[in-house]
């Protein structure tokens, strides 16, 4: 086979990547290692920038995103059992943040490419790249017990944290940056509406919590926790009494319970690979750098990047000139480390550090102060997390 980019990933980076392509009459193949229903199915975060909602509705897969999305205007922070808003919309000239989970964007995403004759090869299994620094890069897998070769002009590295794209690149030629948290997040879905129109971050001498939703019969609710916790020690019962702990707050609001649908530990990290591209290998998404969840960045970078690397490839396809392509890993450096900033920042003024003293709590306490009593201080928060604007 052979395909003008080869895609190894179907998460929110290939598909979109996918799609920008071929709005631009380029074909591409996405390689998948997981079924087409754990994709579909496997439940992630879903908080999306302005510019991201933007992009999905103007190149028309945004019709369910609309509809069923839950449009914010605004979010809270919460310390000392009260809770202050930050006001994103107002803030921001009129921008605002969509809550519409992972997995149903990428069911409009796989929707969209197969209706158009996209091809998207799931399990496709023991993928290797090789000659990437070759003009015909190519791509090996197993699909259906069978040896397969797609050739590509270039390569789109969209499988992860955990794939192979990122080590394919020598580690000669690649530099990671890394800082691991010294605690998770322990996360549940519960069937229990949303009794707060916004999301909350709680900060609280027991730990850090978060209250969010995914529907208005789904609510999406976290707990800063050690980084290997076990959740066999936390049964429904525990965590609804730590959740009424750190979010119930002075007068009187708390979370309302359900059944718990699902529980997980999630390490937190930031990690950086630069550069972000090897010969005709070009990394995106988490292949490239993962964020702490507490910014709501992960998917939005992702988007990001893509963006990007669909024009620079456009352009190349137009002009035969690679400027853009050579420019693809510093022009998404730049944003990178931007929310690599503030990403780090929200963590470490929202949660408790094994090691802090009196001194570091009252001064986390005062910068939740001076964001929630200045408009300039607020703004900053509202700008960032609703999104940076493109270069």
């Amino acid at each position: 086979m052979h395909t003008q980019v080869g895609i190894v990933g179907a998460g929110p980076a290939g598909l979109v990547l996918s799609h920008l392509l071929s709005l631009q009459g380029i074909e591409s193949v996405v390689l998948e290692a997981s079924r087409r229903q754990y994709v579909e199915e496997r439940v992630r975060a879903g908080v999306l920038e302005q510019g991201t909602v933007d992009l999905l509705v103007e190149t028309g897969v945004g019709e369910r995103l609309k509809r069923q999305g839950l449009l914010h205007h605004g979010i809270e922070l919460s310390f000392l059992g009260r809770r202050h808003p930050i006001p994103l919309t107002e803030l921001t000239g009129g921008k605002s943040i969509t809550v519409y989970a992972q997995h149903e964007l990428l069911k409009d995403l796989i929707k969209t490419r197969l209706e158009a004759g996209g091809r998207i090869l799931f399990e496709a299994e023991g993928v290797s790249l090789h000659d990437l620094d070759s003009t015909t890069p190519a791509i090996h897998f197993r699909q259906g017990g069978e040896l397969k070769r797609l050739s590509c002009d270039f390569i789109a590295g969209c499988d992860g944290s955990h794939g192979v794209c990122r080590p394919s690149i020598p580690e000669g030629a690649r530099r990671v940056y890394e800082r691991v948290y010294p605690f998770g997040w322990l996360g549940i879905l519960a069937q229990a509406p949303p009794l707060s129109p916004e999301i909350i971050y709680t900060y609280h001498e027991r730990g850090f919590a978060l209250f969010s939703m995914r529907s208005p019969e789904i609510t999406r609710l976290y707990l800063q926790c050690a980084p290997d916790e076990d959740t066999a020690n936390w049964s429904d019962a525990r965590i609804w009494e730590e959740l009424d702990r750190r979010l119930t707050t002075s007068d009187g609001w708390t979370p309302a319970q359900g059944p718990i649908l699902q529980k997980g530990v999630t390490g937190m990290h930031s990690v950086v690979i630069e550069p972000m591209q090897y010969g005709r290998l070009f990394l995106a998404g988490d292949a490239a750098h993962i964020v702490p969840p507490t910014g709501a960045k992960g998917l939005n970078l992702a988007v990001a990047d893509v963006r990007v690397l669909a024009k620079a490839l456009a352009g190349y396809y137009v002009s035969g000139r690679r400027h853009l392509l050579d420019e693809y890993s510093a022009t998404c450096l730049r944003r990178v480390w931007k929310v690599q900033r503030f990403s780090w920042w929200m963590t470490s003024m929202l949660h408790r550090f094994d090691g802090d003293n009196a001194f570091d709590q009252r001064r986390q306490l005062a910068e939740l102060d001076y964001v929630t009593s200045s408009r300039a201080a607020a703004t900053a928060l509202a700008e960032n997390y609703v999104g940076l604007p493109m270069e």
